[in-house]
């Protein structure tokens, strides 16, 4: 019998998921290959065979996603399945339009056939884009379970970067629990938040594996998502959140546009920093796609360690990396911070860049003056420290989810920027949760 041939377009994480709930045990489907796109120095590995099963005893390779065409030449591929986010609709049709012109069919997989179900209640935060504050209501939904007495685990949108089969089921309860798995930074900013506020975190790559770990000790499990990426578990409640930033981009963006309309509740948050007729845009079309969804109003909550450090004096900000890469923000914490709290100058980091950092730049020039803070590797942080220390600036505005000074270097004062969720009128989070727990 012949089987179907299929590549896998990709970004090192829903790709793989897809691959295990849908093809992995699949005997009528070959995989010939994953390709990769959006995170670094993941081209040129393979999905290991530990992980992929007894039909694929040599793994299976990753490439890059510009050899896609000649990849369903070569291997004579009906099927191409699209299997990551944060795309434009635009971008999605062209990679579609490459794919059907080199002779192979374009397609993607439903929601809920890729959603694992739970034996206990999901609650799944998800955004339309990155870089909407899904962090900060992931942190409010996680307070107000606590309050009510539940035992919350949270499980993280994959980002494995690293050894493959070593991280197929990550469990993160202790700072030290990063070390221990070799954290990047990019996994830092998502884990540590959790631990912080005393709740357990999994990630990896086998989210089948981590689910019926964390259902062993949950009352409540949380969907921690990443980029614009649908649940990867069913949920008993869905929460996006919106962002009046970036109006439009709500029904523009795969599979931003899949999350708003599948939702309980919406969140619109960063009201105070956007304007009145954005903010009316993205509800009217909340309104239209999703009609009988809660709206929760929220703005975005800055507070700074060292605001003296900032006052009257020429700053850098450093932002968090995929915020400024795919989320095309121009915007973040940092910058944020350093209008509102009186700085003299915020400096272009561009012309102090070096190395894997000045690939950044080159991959997405729309960054500006911002300094992403890229730490997919130890090469990119050895590169971030050189960027911070050559840029001639009095002081280091640190927007990132984590304290960057831990890891990295910084020869010059710097202070920390934290933000949070602030709810305005009803319903609130809170309110939303007690519901819930009911």
């Amino acid at each position: 019998m012949n089987k179907t041939k299929v590549i896998i377009i990709g970004a090192a994480g829903r790709d793989f998921h897809n691959f295990n709930v849908v093809y992995r045990n699949n005997p009528n489907v070959e995989v010939v290959a994953f390709t990769a796109a959006q995170i670094p120095d993941i081209a040129g590995r393979k999905y290991p065979a530990e992980l992929a099963g007894e039909f694929y005893p040599a793994g299976i390779p990753i490439y890059e996603e510009k050899d896609l065409a000649n990849l369903i030449k070569e291997h004579n591929v009906e099927e191409c399945v699209m299997s990551y986010s944060d795309l434009p609709y635009d971008t999605v049709m062209h990679i579609g339009s490459l794919v059907m012109a080199a002779g192979a069919k374009f397609s993607m997989l439903g929601s809920y056939p890729t959603m694992v179900e739970s034996t206990k209640p999901i609650i799944s935060i998800t955004a339309i884009r990155t870089g909407c504050g899904k962090s900060q209501t992931t942190r409010a939904v996680i307070r107000a379970l606590l309050a009510a007495g539940k035992k919350v685990v949270s499980v993280r949108h994959p980002m494995p970067y690293g050894d493959l089969v070593a991280q197929k089921v990550q469990r993160f309860a202790e700072i030290s629990d990063l070390t221990k798995h070799k954290c990047t930074i990019e996994e830092m900013e998502e884990y540590e938040p959790h631990i912080e506020m005393g709740s357990v975190i999994y990630s990896g790559v086998d989210y089948e594996a981590i689910l019926r770990e964390a259902e062993k000790e949950a009352d409540v499990i949380i969907w921690d998502g990443g980029n614009n990426d649908m649940p990867f578990y069913k949920p008993n409640l869905s929460i996006v959140v919106v962002d009046p930033l970036r109006p439009g981009h709500e029904i523009g963006y795969y599979p931003g546009e899949v999350n708003l309309r599948m939702a309980d509740v919406v969140v619109m948050n960063k009201v105070d920093s956007a304007y009145p007729e954005d903010v009316e845009e993205v509800l009217t079309n909340v309104r239209q796609y999703n009609p009988t969804a809660k709206i929760i109003m929220a703005a975005s909550a800055i507070m700074v360690d060292n605001p003296e450090l900032i006052l009257g004096k020429k700053v850098l900000a450093i932002e968090d990396g995929p915020t400024l890469t795919h989320g095309e923000m121009t915007i973040g914490a940092g910058v944020v911070a350093a209008q509102r709290f009186g700085a003299a100058e915020l400096i272009d980091a561009r012309p102090y860049v070096v190395g894997k950092i000045q690939e950044t730049y080159d991959k997405y020039p729309y960054i500006g003056t911002l300094l992403p803070a890229m730490g997919y590797g130890d090469q990119q942080m050895k590169d971030l420290e050189a960027t911070i220390n050559k840029v001639e600036c009095e002081s280091v505005i640190i927007g990132t989810p984590i304290n960057l000074a831990r890891f990295i270097k910084i020869d010059k004062p710097n202070t920390r920027v934290y933000y949070e969720l602030s709810e305005i009128g009803k319903p609130t989070i809170a309110d939303v949760i007690a519901d819930f727990t009911k």
